[in-house]
C-alpha cells in the first residue's frame, strides 16, 4: 500500500469500520454496513460521501474562460460567478478524454473538477494547450477535500450545523448547478448544488486540513435526520440508477459524447475546441452507436462488456449493469449500433454463456430529484 494515496478522511473511515479498497490509486471506503442500506438511505433520507479523491484544477486570469473553452465541448464563455457547467474534454478524433465540471469561483478563476482515475492524464492534456497571456493553471488536487451531502433531507442537515450559520438563505435558494463561497476560520469554502446520485444534494470543497472537522460535524448534526456515511458501492448504484455516465464505462477514449447521449454538452457552434471537426462530421452523419437502457428478467446481472444480441448477432455491449435497489429491477446501460434501436426487436444479453431476454427501457431509469 506504499503507493496508494489516502484521503484526509481515510483514518476516519477505518475507525467507522468501513470496508476499504484501492480505487483510482486511493484507499477508499466501499461500504460501512451494506450497499443497499446505504443506497436507500440516500434515496429516502440523507447520506454523506467522501469524494476527496476527485481532482481539482484551478485556471485563473482574465482570459481563463478563453483558455478553457478551447479544451471543453461546452461553452463556458458566459459563466457568471457561481455558475457550474457539466462538460467533456475530447481528443482530436472526438472521443472522450474525461467528463468534468467547470465551476466559476469568481470572475477570473475557474475550477475544473475531474475524475480521480484521470487526474494525471487530464493534467497532461490541459497543459498541452497554448495559454493566453496572464492565464495560470494549478493542479490543486492534493490541497482539497470534497464532501457530498445528498438526499431529500440534506438542506435540513446543513441548516442544523453551526458550520453553515448565516447561510440558510443561500442553502435554500441556490439553484441547481450553482455554487457560493464563504469563509470559515480563514479558509475559503465553496458549496455547490451538484451531485451524482439523482437526489437533492450539495458538494463542499474545502481545504484538506478541514476535512475531519466538517465530516464529524455533519455526521453529528445529521444524526437527527438519519444520515449515513456512504461508500463507493452505493455511490455507483445511485449514479447507475439515475443513468449518469461514468468514465471507464459509458465514456472513454473509444466513445464520443454524441454516442453516450451527451450531445447537449457539445456546442458545435463554438468557433473551435479540441475534437470539434470530428464531432461536426459525426453529428452530420449520425453517431454509429447509441446508449440505451435494458431491463432483464429476474435478478440476472449484466456486467460491463457482456454482449448485446439480436437475432443471435452481437450488436453492442453492456457499459454498466446492476440490480437497482430503489426500483427493484435488474437493469443495464449498453452501447448498441444505432440502427438497432428499435422497440420491436428482441434483445438478449449473453451472461456466462446464457442468453437472457432484455427489454429496451427508457433512460434515465430513475427520474432525478436533484433539481
Amino acid at each position: 500500500m506504499t503507493n496508494i494515496k489516502r484521503t484526509p478522511l481515510a483514518d476516519v473511515h477505518e475507525t467507522l469500520g468501513a470496508r476499504m479498497v484501492e480505487f483510482a490509486g486511493f484507499w477508499m471506503p466501499v461500504s460501512y454496513g451494506g450497499i443497499i442500506e446505504e443506497h436507500l438511505a440516500v434515496r429516502e433520507r440523507v447520506g454523506l460521501f467522501d469524494v476527496s479523491h476527485m481532482g481539482e484544477f484551478i485556471v485563473s486570469g482574465a482570459r481563463a474562460r478563453e483558455f478553457v473553452n478551447q479544451i471543453i465541448t461546452n461553452d463556458c464563455s458566459k459563466l457568471e460567478p457561481g455558475a457550474i457547467q457539466y462538460t467533456a474534454m475530447c481528443c482530436e478524433n472526438g472521443t472522450v478524454v474525461d467528463d468534468l465540471l467547470v465551476s466559476a469561483i469568481d470572475g477570473d478563476r475557474l475550477m475544473l473538477v475531474v475524475n480521480a482515475s484521470n487526474i494525471d492524464k487530464d493534467w497532461e492534456h490541459i497543459a498541452g494547450f497554448d495559454r493566453p497571456g496572464g492565464v495560470e493553471i494549478e493542479n490543486a488536487s492534493d490541497g482539497f477535500a470534497l464532501l457530498a451531502v445528498q438526499g431529500p433531507k440534506c438542506r435540513e442537515v446543513l441548516h442544523s450545523s453551526p458550520l453553515f450559520d448565516g447561510l440558510k438563505q443561500q442553502i435554500d435558494k441556490i439553484p441547481y448547478y450553482r455554487g457560493f463561497t464563504f469563509e470559515h476560520d480563514g479558509s475559503e469554502i465553496f458549496v455547490s448544488r451538484t451531485g451524482y446520485t439523482g437526489e437533492l444534494g450539495f458538494e463542499i470543497f474545502l481545504p484538506s486540513v478541514k476535512a475531519v472537522t466538517y465530516w464529524n460535524e455533519i455526521l453529528r448534526t445529521g444524526s437527527d435526520f438519519g444520515i449515513k456515511p456512504i461508500g463507493l458501492g452505493a455511490r455507483d448504484t445511485l449514479r447507475f440508477e439515475a443513468s449518469y455516465c461514468l468514465y471507464g464505462h459509458e465514456l472513454d477514449e473509444n466513445t464520443s459524447p454524441l454516442e453516450a447521449g451527451l450531445g447537449w454538452v457539445v456546442k458545435l457552434k463554438k468557433e473551435q475546441f479540441c475534437g470539434i471537426d470530428a464531432l461536426r462530421a459525426e453529428k452530420k452523419n449520425g453517431p454509429a452507436r447509441t446508449l440505451v437502457g435494458f431491463e432483464l428478467e429476474g435478478r440476472n446481472i449484466a456486467r460491463q462488456g457482456y454482449a448485446v444480441l439480436t437475432d443471435g448477432v452481437a450488436v453492442g455491449h453492456v457499459t454498466s449493469g446492476a440490480f437497482a435497489p430503489a426500483l427493484a429491477k435488474s437493469l443495464c446501460m449498453a452501447l448498441i449500433k444505432r440502427d438497432n434501436k428499435n422497440q420491436e426487436r428482441m434483445f438478449e444479453i449473453e451472461i456466462r454463456n446464457k442468453k437472457v431476454p432484455a427489454k429496451l427501457t427508457p433512460l434515465p431509469f430513475y427520474k432525478s430529484r436533484s433539481k
